[in-house]
């Protein structure tokens, strides 16, 4: 992965994940965050699990920041991207669109 892809990467990753990592954590600890999305086969989604990393990726210095980080936060900006492409025509607040979107850090009532 090439400086410019990263920062590409980076700058995008900043743009869709909206929630700082203290209101994610407490986000995942709810039943709504632990009701949604597809399981791993640990019985945790993939979404769920997707936030634990977010927090710590947030939480790093960008100069910390591993390949493995990178290929992730690219993983969230195509989930982010599409899943918001599928925005239902009814009311979004206590949808499970919604809490899976948060479940990946990004709230769209922000």
């Amino acid at each position: 992965m090439t400086k410019e892809e990263k920062q590409e990467i980076y700058n995008d990753f900043y743009d869709k994940v909206n929630m700082q990592p203290a209101e994610l954590e407490d986000w995942l600890e709810t039943d709504k965050s632990k009701s949604v999305g597809k399981d791993s086969g640990d019985g945790e989604s993939i979404g769920h699990k997707s936030g634990r990393k977010i927090i710590k990726i947030k939480r790093k210095k960008k100069d910390d920041l591993t390949e493995i980080n990178y290929e992730h936060m690219k993983k969230v900006n195509g989930y982010i991207a599409r899943h918001t492409a599928q925005k239902p025509k009814s009311d979004i607040e206590e949808s499970d669109w919604r809490y899976s979107l948060k479940n990946w850090g990004h709230d769209p009532l922000k």
